[in-house]
């Protein structure tokens, strides 16, 4: 319950709240555990669960029937209920397909809950062919003067819809849709699903000290994190080697998947690039999109300054690729951090900025919608998940007490807190396009910065400003270059290639990120295949560079206006993705397609430098 809500109803209420405030939210000790997920589904294996997936089959097949009715001239009032009928589906879908995959997500080596991802993927593909013909419908078959009035009364789904529109010259017979979404279960849903089962398998073996350790590539991947440089180097080559081991399994999925990408994409339905599929989905500009990454491209010398910088930092001749992320005060002992301290820290960084902020990240920890803990088999990295704007955004993170976890736990109630403020919207805009979606996740961790700052040592800010700025690399710069790679590398692969020459590709990419700043060995060339997002989503990297350079604009923005600014960060995370990006951001005095727009945040990466140098 908000404080809002609190007022309105009771006063006793509001005054409950207010001792929970101070008090109890001191007291509570947050553990590491998984999420509950009874919300979604009580038990997969009951009668209620085959209930809830008959009601939906049933729904949908209700839907059906209005196929034969629908018409350009129909009245505003029955095309509103139509699309209420969508979004009532979509919800139910939403759910059952949800709870399958955050415990697929859990325990990827379950054998009951891969079963379940796939009933469910299916489940979700023949949902979606019956209630493709609306949407093709309004696509295709609606003439533009009654799509113009019928667009008039929609609401927060103007938007929504006059983009739908732009689909058209891309769009395809129903039986061609339907064809398409039946075989992705079998297709390209089914090499991801291959590709995470075959990876979140390995299990790496590393000498530490005398002992031989087993880890998963999370824990190894705080080892690439040392102090020690030999160890560094063996984290990172333990890594590697699993992946060149298996290049071949995981290099011929990959190509299967940009084929896939290109054939439908390109050949059928005449997209003019493979990026621009994405960019068309994310709706927003090519031109913006190649602004950025132009941009983007042209500052690698800003980062190349921080690793010499950091170089001199480490005392060593020259820094490799192994020691990028290395602590650059290694005679300082890192801080850990317990995740009890660390939750609430986040809460605190939040508060700061907004009461509003803070209750919406305290409501994933109040339901228990977080899985903190490290596992075997469970899904390496970190994510969020929204489902439906009625519930709670579910977080995963995983979690081992160092200082780059507690911004990954920022970062993912970040996510967490802009699914919240959005949502009063329609599930159908709920969710903002990717540029914007890891806007308020990276403006989170610029909170928790800003808050650390003010209460550490000059010596600890060394180390947490030098892994800031190794963060902006990393969500900066290093995202912009995956996704110039992933240009080449679907036109290499579209002209027929080999998973060698991808790797020469990736190498010869990394060469013009470090330029002389970083020596780089050969094993880095497959490092390709370690990134997940190639496979899962095609070109969503630069989604982090344009939501962190923009985050940095609007945190700018804060440091300027203060207080004044929090209610326009609200309404645009309030937003969703009921306006275009440039037509939103445009609203607060942001040109996304301008390069000087992009700039600005490199401008403030180089301040960060110049302040790390000021504390040598």
């Amino acid at each position: 319950m908000s404080w809002r809500q609190a007022g309105n109803s009771n006063f006793l209420e509001g005054i409950d709240f207010l001792i929970v405030r101070k008090g109890y939210h001191q007291m509570v000790e947050y553990q590491l555990g998984g999420w509950d997920l009874s919300e979604l589904v009580k038990n997969p294996k009951s009668q209620a669960f085959q209930k809830q997936i008959k009601e939906l089959e049933n729904q949908a097949k209700k839907f059906e029937k209005i196929k034969l009715k629908l018409d350009p001239k129909m009245s505003s009032k029955k095309f509103m209920s139509i699309l209420q009928d969508v979004e009532k589906i979509s919800e139910k879908m939403s759910k059952i397909g949800g709870y399958a995959s955050l415990s697929y997500s859990s325990d990827t080596q379950s054998d009951e809950a891969t079963s379940l991802m796939t009933k469910m993927s299916k489940l979700g593909s023949e949902i979606s062919n019956k209630i493709l013909f609306f949407d093709l419908w309004w696509k295709t078959q609606v003439d533009k003067k009654n799509a113009k009035r019928l667009i008039k009364d929609a609401g927060e789904l103007t938007e929504y819809l006059s983009h739908k529109r732009l689909f058209a010259k891309y769009a395809l017979s129903e039986p061609e849709e339907r064809i398409i979404n039946t075989l992705d279960v079998t297709g390209i849903s089914a090499l991801v699903k291959l590709y995470d089962k075959i990876t979140n398998a390995y299990e790496y073996k590393m000498k530490i000290e005398s002992e031989t350790k087993k880890m998963t590539r999370e824990e190894l991947t705080n080892y690439v994190r040392s102090t020690s440089p030999k160890i560094r180097e063996t984290a990172y080559k333990t890594i590697l080697t699993k992946y060149t081991e298996n290049k071949g399994v995981i290099g011929e999925i990959y190509q299967n998947i940009v084929l896939n990408w290109r054939d439908e994409g390109i050949e059928i339905r005449g997209y003019d690039s493979p990026i621009s599929m994405r960019n068309i989905g994310n709706n927003v500009d090519d031109k913006t999109i190649e602004s950025l990454l132009s941009v983007c491209r042209k500052n690698s010398p800003v980062f190349q300054k921080f690793f010499v910088q950091k170089t001199k930092m480490l005392k060593i001749k020259k820094l490799r690729r192994y020691d990028i992320y290395a602590p650059a005060a290694a005679n300082i002992k890192e801080k850990n951090y317990t995740y009890s301290k660390s939750v609430k820290l986040v809460f605190e960084s939040f508060g700061k900025f907004s009461e509003t902020l803070e209750e919406f990240a305290r409501k994933v920890f109040n339901e228990n919608h977080i899985d903190s803990s490290v596992r075997q088999g469970k899904r390496d990295g970190a994510f969020c998940s929204t489902l439906t704007p009625k519930i709670t955004p579910y977080v995963l993170v995983n979690f081992t007490g160092k200082s780059r976890d507690v911004f990954t736990l920022a970062h993912e109630l970040g996510h967490a807190v802009h699914s919240q403020a959005a949502q009063d919207r329609s599930i159908l805009v709920q969710d903002a396009p990717l540029p914007l979606a890891e806007t308020a996740s990276t403006f989170s961790e610029l909170l928790l910065y800003d808050n650390l700052s003010n209460k550490i040592s000059d010596d600890e800010k060394k180390i947490v400003l030098s892994e800031k700025i190794d963060d902006l690399y990393a969500t900066i710069l290093r995202q912009s270059f995956f996704t110039i790679f992933e240009v080449d590398a679907h036109k290499q692969i579209g002209e027929g290639t080999t998973v060698d020459e991808i790797s020469k590709t990736y190498l010869q990419n990394l060469k013009e990120q470090f330029g002389n700043s970083v020596s780089l060995s050969e094993d880095f060339a497959i490092e390709w295949s370690c990134i997940p997002h190639f496979y899962h989503t095609p070109f969503y990297c630069y989604a982090y560079s344009f939501g962190n350079l923009l985050a940095l604009s609007l945190f700018q923005r804060y440091k300027k206006e203060g207080k004044d600014f929090v209610s326009s960060y609200i309404n645009i995370l309030a937003a969703g993705g009921a306006k275009k990006p440039e037509k939103l951001l445009s609203e607060y005095g942001f040109d996304i397609r301008s390069p000087k727009f992009w700039q600005e945040g490199f401008d403030y990466v180089n301040e960060q430098v110049k302040a790390l140098s000021s504390l040598n």
